[in-house]
């Protein structure tokens, strides 16, 4: 490991000395190139350097503790260097993690109704709420791309597209089977009642990184339609499209116009289809969507919203802290929660890179 982190810091330096000589700074694309490169591995030059810094201040003070009335600050001085060394050393590790290289881009939720019928729709309306306050908190922009509603408010299934810097890095965590505990509002006798809902997360794909052919779409136009005819224009410029050698189907309804809507088709289908392309590719993640949503059972889950309890419980934590404030979580409060798994991940890989 050493090894490497020495080569990052000549790298680091050489880029430095690059970004001064004449022929790059006066090149604006080399300038560019050579910045990016640059902030890149700036973190982990920057965090060994304070790792060497910190071991030569263990060595002074070693040297220190030989003179009788020094040796008490001298030692003060090595335990604070050396608590700073291995706080340094941890935060190293884990910034050699491989990087997954979805992370900063934006994501496409799905969030589908499971069993328990309405309460299952209701409970859908529930998670799209969390998620919308939560991206509004972080600053990030939500928008729906299709939507099918009940006529009690709740969501059968829908589709919207979050924008904004790291989402996918945060939001990935939230792919699985959501159950929830409560007496419905359709429950007469208050009884508790359990029911689910799945949510599948995509990274959102450019051209680039996956290219669509078009002559394996089938486009079809359809009027947008919604309970009690809201939040969906009422048009004929409602699109699907259905991928023919996969049968994949995407429907949207919520831009203005048909083009709108079939470029944010396309884009979802882009999305799915790199899924599974990556899925071939990666066998630890095959069949990464079917994984993700399970099969909308209520035994199929990642979390549970009891509300009797005011509880909810992440049940891929295994640690002391996996039950959070419901009514916290709920109102889109969702950082102690991925915060934990984030941590959770981090220390698996790194045990995981130990044992290689």
């Amino acid at each position: 490991m050493f090894e490497h982190l020495d080569a990052v810091v000549r790298q680091y330096e050489e880029l430095q000395e690059r970004l001064s000589q004449p022929e790059v700074y006066s090149d604006a694309s080399a300038y560019a190139r050579c910045q990016k490169e640059l902030s890149g591995i700036a973190p982990v030059a920057g965090a060994y350097q304070e790792y060497l810094a910190a071991g030569k201040s263990m060595a002074s003070a070693l040297e220190l503790m030989e003179d009788p009335e020094l040796a008490q600050l001298a030692r003060e001085e090595y335990d604070e260097a050396k608590t700073r060394r291995e706080a340094l050393e941890q935060r190293i590790r884990l910034l050699l993690l491989p990087k997954d290289p979805n992370d900063e881009k934006n994501v496409i939720f799905e969030i589908r109704g499971g069993v328990g019928g309405e309460e299952g729709a209701l409970f859908a309306s529930d998670l799209y709420r969390m998620y919308a306050m939560y991206a509004e908190a972080r600053g990030w922009k939500t928008e729906i791309s299709n939507i099918s509603e009940t006529e009690l408010g709740g969501i059968k299934e829908i589709d919207f597209v979050i924008e904004g810097e790291g989402a996918y890095s945060r939001l990935k965590y939230e792919a699985g089977g959501h159950r929830v505990q409560r007496v419905p509002v359709t429950e007469s006798g208050g009884r508790i009642h359990t029911s689910a809902a799945t949510v599948a997360v995509l990274p959102e794909v450019d051209e680039v990184d996956f290219r669509l052919d078009l002559n394996d779409v089938r486009i079809d136009v359809f009027r947008s339609s919604g309970a009690g005819g809201q939040k969906v224009n009422k048009t004929s410029s409602a699109i699907r499209v259905t991928h023919l050698p996969t049968g994949i189907v995407v429907e949207c309804q919520n831009e203005r116009s048909q083009y709108q809507n079939k470029d944010k088709a396309l884009q979802i289908l882009r999305a799915k289809l790199y899924e599974m392309e990556q899925a071939k590719q990666d066998a630890s993640v095959a069949a990464q969507r079917k994984s993700q949503v399970g099969s909308g059972d209520r035994s199929d889950r990642i979390r549970t919203y009891n509300f009797p309890q005011n509880r909810v419980t992440d049940h891929r934590l295994t640690g002391e802290v996996k039950n959070f404030n419901l009514q916290h979580v709920i109102d889109g409060n969702l950082d102690e929660i991925i915060d934990a798994l984030i941590a959770q991940d981090q220390a698996e890989k790194l045990s995981r890179q130990g044992e290689e």
